[in-house]
């Protein structure tokens, strides 16, 4: 399937570059309000949830690797996202998505029935979606958007010389493993390699941070705005699109 037709990032509103620009401070605030540690990585077991998704691992590898078998066509993130170009720079980062920014993608979600319902049960939920790196992808060093979200991978498929595909977070190197849950502070420099032949599949969710006073209020009001910004509301419209472009070639 072809990509969407790309389109350059936007102009971003006012508000919004106020925000990047209060961005600093914003954090500060979430990190002293945490109720967590705030490290670059940390316990997965510190969420009860990460060992339910890590007891039924596999089921979740399954119905992924079912989807992918029926020829569903998993669209690069660059397609879906152009805000992501600087870090998606080819095609090789794919992503699936089932929640994005809080919001559900019902017809991802349907044909993958076991894990929106698994991960239905995360609290505060705030994205989820396959991650897929191909031989070769590097998604090069950058920082998240906001503290306010804590980052969650999944091994589901891991290339099977490990050391060759990592990710590192704040310069500590980091490997995946099937059935295993990596969580980590995305706001800290990291970076992802694939230097494998074999594609890396994880399911990536991230979810607010647990924060109490003036720093819940902060993230809340500025994830809020992200939501009802255009960098979220494109994507949607993206991901809506691609999965009707490819009904009508399947049914064509």
């Amino acid at each position: 399937m072809k990509d969407l037709p790309s389109s350059q990032p936007h102009k971003r509103p006012a508000l919004v570059r106020i925000g990047k620009a209060l961005r600093p401070v914003f954090n500060k605030l979430i990190a002293r309000d945490s109720l967590i540690p705030n490290m670059p990585v940390l316990a997965a077991d510190i969420f009860p949830w990460t060992q339910i998704l890590q007891r039924y691992w596999q089921d979740i590898a399954t119905e992924f690797h079912t989807l992918n078998a029926a020829g569903t066509a998993i669209p690069p993130l660059r397609a879906l996202s152009p805000d992501h170009t600087r870090i998606a720079p080819d095609t090789r980062w794919k992503s699936f998505f089932l929640y994005g920014y809080g919001v559900k993608v019902p017809e991802n979600c349907a044909r993958m029935p076991k894990t929106a319902e698994l991960i239905s049960r995360i609290p505060d939920l705030n994205s989820a979606f396959f991650s897929v790196l191909e031989p070769g992808a590097v998604i090069p060093p950058h920082y998240g958007v906001t503290k306010g979200l804590v980052t969650c991978h999944l091994g589901i498929s891991v290339p099977r010389n490990p050391d060759a595909c990592w990710i590192r977070v704040a310069g500590q190197k980091l490997v995946w493993h099937n059935g295993q849950c990596i969580l980590f502070d995305d706001t800290y420099l990291h970076e992802v390699h694939n230097n494998t032949p074999d594609t890396r599949i994880v399911l990536l969710m991230q979810i607010r941070r647990p924060t109490k006073g003036l720093g819940k209020i902060v993230q809340n009001l500025f994830l809020n705005g992200i939501r009802h910004s255009a960098f979220v509301k494109d994507a949607q419209h993206n991901i809506v699109r691609w999965n009707q472009l490819e009904g009508d070639m399947k049914a064509a």
